[in-house]
């Protein structure tokens, strides 16, 4: 028996009443997951309730050592729909 192994994350993206109108899933492969642990590279797909994808949060991998840290910030590009750029969100 395997233990430990991450898989893709899955989010529901509900109303302030609960009420499910969106979803979301998380495309990285085993190997990153398991040895890049949170700071992974992922594209992460938001679909409508029928399935299509609306928006696509794409976060590249960022060196994460000390010499780094002020070249190398944290960061998520966002596609809407997907393939076309619309924006980031950069780590200050």
């Amino acid at each position: 028996a395997m233990t430990g192994y991450e898989t893709n994350n899955k989010y529901e993206i509900t109303t302030k009443n609960g009420i499910q109108f969106m979803h979301a899933t998380e495309d990285t492969d085993p190997c990153t997951r398991q040895c890049c642990g949170a700071l992974r590279p992922f594209d992460l797909d938001i679909n409508d309730g029928n399935g299509r994808t609306v928006i696509r949060l794409d976060r590249p991998l960022r060196c994460t050592a000390i010499v780094c840290c002020c070249c190398c910030l944290q960061e998520l590009n966002v596609q809407c729909p997907p393939g076309v750029h619309v924006g980031k969100i950069q780590q200050m």
